[in-house]
């Protein structure tokens, strides 16, 4: 039996920011209209950030785009705020909608907070004045990004990831509940990603706004945002929790293939090696030394078992693995001891797999480099 609580404590009432009644996307060519995803239905909520998923060519540009207004939509509607997206005026759209592209290189010469203050351009008037209130506005959004410290830095001397936190730090200071940003951590290092990642959620969850960006870092996505939209041509548009989408299996539908494996439990991706061989290894099973040995020895093609686990590798050759150091044994002698799994690996007969000899067929035919 369910009870329900009288209580709302832990309860809050999510608003629906955006909503896709049938929509279908696309192009009005010389041709005529061509579609490139329909029937999609699906809401934003305010204080969460969506990541929208796909692969390359599934329309999540063109979706991004027909949300920003940039190009109108084939069929459906779109409701922002209640209210059809086609109803506002670009001024009136603009205090409601922000936008953030992955390129900006076309702003130049102009200092970090001067960009962050054009966020406030709904709001300045035909003169664009700042007052005190929108002054403050951009110190706040300088300090929440984090970037006080470029304000007076031009655009140009800033890195990839420098200049993506001021197009933020600009959207944020348009105030607006609603924020699309289009693959905002392209061409970002790996630790930037995860920063700009966190921050983006930050600021979903603190400032109350809703935050739908387009990415194909997969396994980011599934573990900071709050709701994920997968879109493909031929599935059409799942909606939910990562943790949800994981556990009906709708991440494994859209993105597993043959050489890749899903782990719905940590919401992560590992790649499937094939294996041509088997070799022998000791040691406890449960030491890191241990477990990352397998996945050297797997990644080459030789699958790691036990002399239980098989009777068709070769009791010849095997490796002992300890708590300081890999031992490489041949007929029960040791032959090499090493702290550092390489020389190990170097010293075994690589394992020549199905897909390693056709590779080497199709070089065969390439010239050889020089």
């Amino acid at each position: 039996m369910c009870f329900k609580k009288k209580s709302r404590t832990f309860v809050s009432i999510m608003s629906i920011s955006i909503e896709l009644k049938d929509l279908t996307t696309g192009y009005v060519t010389k041709k005529g209209k061509k579609a490139i995803a329909s029937g999609l239905n699906a809401t934003l909520e305010s204080g969460e950030m969506t990541c929208l998923l796909g692969p390359n060519g599934a329309g999540k540009s063109t979706l991004l785009r027909t949300l920003a207004a940039f190009q109108p939509s084939l069929g459906g509607t779109i409701e922002v705020m209640g209210r059809k997206l086609e109803e506002y005026t670009n001024k009136e759209l603009a205090q409601v909608v922000s936008v953030v592209l992955t390129d900006n290189s076309d702003i130049k010469n102009m200092r970090a907070e001067e960009v962050v203050a054009m966020g406030r351009s709904p709001y300045t008037g035909f003169w664009g004045k700042l007052n005190e209130k929108d002054k403050t506005v951009i110190k706040k959004c300088l300090h929440w990004v984090g970037i006080e410290d470029l304000a007076d830095r031009r655009m140009q001397t800033l890195s990839d990831g420098e200049r993506q936190k001021v197009m933020i730090a600009k959207a944020v200071a348009q105030e607006t509940p609603v924020i699309l940003l289009d693959e905002p951590t392209a061409y970002l290092d790996y630790p930037s990603k995860i920063a700009m990642m966190l921050l983006l959620h930050r600021l979903a969850k603190a400032l109350k706004k809703t935050v739908f960006m387009s990415t194909h870092d997969l396994e980011h996505a599934l573990q900071v945002a709050d709701q994920v939209w997968l879109l493909d041509k031929e599935q059409g548009l799942t909606t939910g929790l990562p943790e949800d989408l994981s556990l009906d299996g709708s991440i494994e539908r859209y993105f597993s293939r043959d050489d890749m494996m899903f782990d719905r439990e940590s919401c992560t991706f590992s790649i499937t090696h094939e294996t041509a061989r088997d070799l022998i290894v000791e040691g406890n099973p449960n030491t890191l030394a241990y477990k990352l040995f397998q996945k050297a020895l797997v990644r080459n093609g030789i699958r790691p078992v036990t002399k239980q686990d098989t009777s068709e590798a070769s009791k010849d050759v095997y490796v002992k693995v300890d708590t300081d150091y890999f031992h490489l044994l041949e007929k029960g002698e040791e032959s090499l001891c090493t702290k550092k799994m390489g020389p190990i690996l170097r010293a075994i007969v690589p394992a020549i797999t199905k897909h390693q000899i056709s590779a080497i067929r199709e070089a065969a035919d390439m010239n050889s480099y020089e």
